[in-house]
């Protein structure tokens, strides 16, 4: 621990003192953590201050190759939850849900055979990790579930129907208890009031009025030439093959969007400007209540509120990425890495990158 710490003093004294390159700090740190490929940008609600991708796309002998473009996907993880909860606003903001809306007033059929303490779940309660749904953050979890057939909406409509059937998680200590099964439930009442599938309804808002890039799933699925996700397998890290049978289809609300770095920043930016006071495609109150509305987890977004620190944040990984952005609420400032690998050395890493762009900007 003492010699990290040194090492880090170092960088930060070299960085300091000599102002050195950000992204030779940020390729120094990659390399020596078995990290294959890095994005990495620091942005203002008008200009992408530095924005930078390093390395390359899959683990090779050579840890120092680079093939990494600016046009590379990376997968968001959890960071999609801030998206699904950008498209709840939008129906919102258009009246075709409350943020107070119960769910089984949008489906009354499902009340018969769903446990009655999910009764009274609104969409703010599942956006928010209110509602007490199971969590189904883990690969464990997924494995003890019936078979689902159909669509990928129609796959998640029979896991939400499921859900709901079995008893809620019991909690007296959190404020609130994360859950992918929760987004799930939430994007079901969004289909339900458009008649569109989550699916359509990002592309409505994220490819067509937002003019942003995006995929469902891995990178590589669609190009071998993107950023392949690793994993460790017998103590070693490997890039995961596209044809791998895992898969986020029933949580994809929560956790299954890539985009290039120079998109999601765009995204980014949107929020920032609203935060700034700006209506910036949903009002900028919207955009207060997505970042602070609850405390500690408002909508897709946790947030640190006090005198000292008001920040935004949220990470995101299915296991074979890692994606981590914080907004400055003060500094008016956001900081986005992203990484396609997950493990301890590399999120560690990650943070210690994260302190140094703090440092800088």
């Amino acid at each position: 621990m003492l010699q990290k710490i040194l090492i880090l003093s170092f960088i930060f004294f070299s960085f300091s003192s000599k102002g050195q390159n950000l992204t030779k700090i940020a390729d120094s740190i990659r390399i020596k953590n078995n990290i294959p490929e890095m994005a990495f940008a620091v942005i203002s609600a008008t200009n992408i201050i530095e924005k930078q991708v390093i390395g390359c796309h899959k683990i090779s002998s050579d840890i120092n190759a680079d093939n990494a473009k600016i046009t590379d996907y990376f997968h968001l993880g959890s960071n999609t939850k801030a998206i699904t909860g950008f498209i709840a606003a939008t129906l919102v903001e258009q009246k075709k849900l409350n943020w107070n809306t119960k769910f089984f007033d949008l489906f009354p059929e499902w009340k018969k055979t769903s446990n009655n303490e999910f009764y009274a779940i609104t969409l703010e309660d599942l956006l928010s990790h209110r509602a007490h749904i199971p969590s189904y953050n883990s690969g464990e979890e997924y494995q003890k579930l019936p078979e689902f057939k159909g669509s990928s909406s129609e796959k998640r409509k029979q896991f939400c129907e499921y859900i709901l059937k079995n008893e809620p998680t019991k909690t007296n200590s959190e404020i609130y208890t994360y859950s992918n099964a929760g987004y799930s439930i939430a994007a079901l009442m969004m289909e339900k009031v458009t008649g569109k599938s989550w699916e359509v309804l990002i592309d409505d808002i994220l490819s067509k009025k937002l003019k942003l890039k995006y995929k469902l799933g891995w990178p590589n699925r669609y190009e071998l030439n993107q950023p392949w996700g690793h994993w460790i397998e017998n103590r070693t890290l490997v890039p995961v093959p596209p044809t791998d049978t895992y898969h986020l289809y029933l949580a994809e609300p929560a956790g299954d969007i890539s985009m290039p770095i120079t998109d999601y920043a765009k995204f980014i930016q949107l929020n920032l400007r609203g935060l700034s006071g700006s209506k910036a495609f949903i009002k900028s109150e919207t955009y207060d209540f997505l970042h602070y509305g609850k405390e500690e987890y408002s909508i897709g977004w946790a947030n640190t509120n006090s005198e000292k620190e008001k920040t935004s944040q949220h990470s995101g990984s299915d296991g074979t990425f890692f994606s981590f952005t914080q907004i400055d609420y003060n500094k008016k400032l956001a900081y986005i890495i992203l990484i396609n690998c997950a493990t301890e050395e590399a999120q560690n890493a990650l943070f210690d990158l994260l302190k140094i762009m703090k440092s800088k900007y």
